[in-house]
């Protein structure tokens, strides 16, 4: 059997109508095994949320970035020490600073919507 696709998002979030929500639901549909990040809550569409990157116990397939530009910049250090192996910063997470910096800890950021990338379309989760 194949091993379950592992992702992180962060900046998921529990109100249905962000992006951030749109992505766990988009990705559990797709047959991730799907880690949502978000200090300020406990469960987001059922599944145990993560305070950081850094507590999610297992090895990283993919982080798909739903934050400000500026925190998103402060989260490239965790994203660089879980070693993950894709990185996609979505529309409205990226920055010129926060490619250059990504770039300078070796990852090589994809600045797409992740959603669309796994062949979906965030309007089927509205």
């Amino acid at each position: 059997m194949e091993r379950q696709l592992t992702v992180a998002v962060l900046g998921a979030s529990t109100n249905r109508e962000k992006y951030g929500n749109k992505a766990v639901r988009a990705y559990r549909q797709a047959g991730y095994k799907v880690f949502p990040v978000n200090p300020r809550a406990d469960v987001i569409e059922g599944i145990k949320c993560y305070p950081s990157l850094l507590a999610i116990p297992e090895t990283l397939d993919r982080v798909s970035v739903y934050l400000p530009p500026a925190l998103g910049v402060t989260a490239l250090d965790e994203i660089a020490k879980k070693g993950v192996k894709e990185l996609y910063i979505n529309p409205g997470a990226e920055s010129d600073d926060l490619v250059s910096k990504a770039k300078s800890l070796g990852l090589e950021p994809i600045l797409a919507c992740s959603i669309v990338e796994i062949g979906m379309s965030p309007g089927e989760f509205e």
